[in-house]
């Protein structure tokens, strides 16, 4: 969100920086497919972090905005301030795990309530795939995919559809995702966490408790 708030033309085309890949890559961060010195449409590095969660978008928009990733995270923690999340508090811009870097379910579905009332955000986060321009490194450009809607056969649930999602991985936190569903014409955001084992049991419990709700929505309207 800080992203599209600081960004006045979508379309602008920059070069991305070389010096922080290496570390991404010691990191094994998840990314994108951007490559060092690739020229970049903004819009597309905006979809490469809300999609495949890619590591080097977050960055550029870093460096880009604030000259470093410690001065954007300042402004990610001032902006956290400012829409009264309480316990949350961010080291980076990755998700990469530290140890003074966390939030809360609560918090989480706090920030993505905001989130949704921008058009710009709504557009990408409801998005299961996006293709960028050619670029000299990509000359037909490439497909990304979200990390949710790949996993995800059926986006039906009882009484509704989940709209959108992002997932988030670190072997401290688990499996993780905040997602949103429209449900008998309600918009619902559900957010979970610490969710063990392999596969998609962080997508596999969304669809149980969307369907729940929507379960208790035809009980109570007598569907």
């Amino acid at each position: 969100i800080l992203a599209i708030d600081n960004t006045q033309d979508m379309e602008e085309v920059i070069t991305l920086p070389t010096d922080f890949f290496s570390k991404l890559y010691i990191e094994n961060a998840s990314m994108a497919g951007f490559q060092p010195g690739e020229q970049v449409r903004l819009k597309d590095l905006l979809y490469g972090m809300l999609l495949p969660s890619g590591a080097e978008c977050c960055l550029a928009f870093c460096e880009r905005i604030a000259g470093s990733e410690e001065a954007f995270v300042r402004l990610m923690n001032q902006k956290a301030g400012e829409l009264g999340l309480e316990n949350t508090h961010f080291c980076n811009s990755t998700g990469l795990h530290d140890s003074e870097h966390y939030s809360t379910v609560k918090d989480i579905s706090a920030l993505l309530q905001y989130a949704l009332k921008n058009e710009t955000f709504r557009a990408a986060f409801t998005s299961s795939q996006y293709s960028t321009l050619p670029s000299e490194q990509h000359p037909k450009g490439f497909t990304f995919y979200s990390t949710m809607f790949k996993n995800l056969s059926d986006t039906s649930v009882i009484d509704g559809e989940i709209k959108g999602g992002k997932t988030g991985y670190t072997s401290q936190a688990g499996h993780c995702l905040a997602s949103f569903a429209e449900i008998d014409g309600v918009e619902y955001i559900l957010v979970t966490a610490d969710a063990p084992g392999t596969g998609n049991p962080h997508i596999d419990d969304a669809v149980k408790l969307y369907n729940r709700l929507g379960e208790s929505s035809s009980v109570l309207y007598g569907r």
